[in-house]
């Protein structure tokens, strides 16, 4: 059963939790340990898994996302791998700033390296998906020897064309609702899509909402997590003007149904890198490639990483 068009993906679920798959509660039982760290002032979200001393693996999720995007993928890397998740400030747990920039999101990149140990072994290979690629071009070019690698999930340098900026992004307030079911409901993707994994979705909304206090003092709400205001100071074109200094390998993944990178944009940033080691399509996966085909995004990572390790 599929959702209609515009219609959000957990809307028929009333704002109960669909049936977890016995795939999806195995990976989730590999729980983070959940920690913060600060960067220049703002309380970054870090969630870690495996043991110190091996090699790291750092990954960094996509706009009004969080680090729980990769909850339910880093563990599959877990037993051989250093792995930690980040969220970005003004994302997730993370703290807000009055300004925010590629350039300090770099920073949150290099600290949660540091944070949670990531580096024993040596540089580790960094995972941005969608917009967390923006911040690991950057860190690849101004802190070079921090990372080994790079893998860009469905990623975009330069970024694509807003035509018409919702609320999300334009610096308004987001709506509140009155109960956790009722925010479930609304929770949807930008691009659009449903998803065959619905318990993935329910999973990813739900750590997407906070409680905060009623507009009227009484009582609490729910409402998102992340800060409208990010765009309204953020140049996300900063990392497109580097590509062609980036010297660290790096691996293209993207969905071959995605809205947003098709395979003439990868064929054009592949071409732009200095060493690009590979560039795969995910079959049957549009944009949110965890959302659509999360094993298959597994089995691309495991390949990408080991070919960015090959010198």
């Amino acid at each position: 059963m599929s959702v209609a068009d515009g219609e959000p993906p957990l809307a028929r679920f009333g704002g109960a939790p669909p049936p977890r798959a016995p795939w999806l509660a195995e990976a989730l039982a590999m729980a983070p340990v959940r920690s913060h760290f600060d960067c220049a002032g703002a309380s970054i979200e870090l969630l870690t898994w495996g043991d110190r001393g091996k090699p790291g693996l750092l990954f960094l999720h996509g706009n009004g996302g969080h680090a729980d995007w990769w909850s339910f993928i880093a563990p599959y890397f877990a037993q051989d791998r250093r792995c930690a998740a980040i969220s970005w400030s003004g994302m997730g747990g993370s703290g807000w700033r009055d300004r925010y920039s590629i350039g300090a999101y770099a920073d949150e990149l290099i600290g949660a390296i540091d944070a949670a140990g990531c580096a024993d072994a040596g540089p580790p290979v960094a995972i941005g998906h969608s917009f967390g690629g923006i911040p690991l071009m950057y860190a690849a070019v101004h802190h070079t020897q921090r990372l080994r690698g790079g893998i860009m999930v469905d990623s975009f340098v330069p970024p694509p064309e807003r035509k018409a900026p919702g609320w999300a992004v334009s610096g308004k307030s987001p709506p509140r609702y009155s109960s956790e079911a009722e925010i479930i409901m609304r929770f949807r993707f930008a691009p659009p899509q449903d998803s065959a994994h619905p318990d993935v979705v329910d999973y990813l909304a739900r750590h997407s909402v906070r409680e905060v206090v009623g507009d009227t003092g009484n009582g609490l709400q729910w409402t998102w997590r992340f800060d409208p205001r990010m765009w309204a100071t953020l140049d996300r074109s900063a990392a497109d003007p580097l590509v062609e200094q980036a010297t660290l390998p790096i691996g293209l993944i993207y969905g071959e149904q995605s809205a947003l990178v098709s395979a003439d944009h990868v064929a054009r940033l592949s071409a732009r890198l200095p060493d690009c080691r590979f560039a795969a399509a995910i079959p049957h996966a549009r944009h949110h490639i965890m959302v659509d085909q999360p094993i298959a995004l597994v089995a691309a990572l495991r390949v990408g990483i080991a070919a960015l390790e090959t010198r």
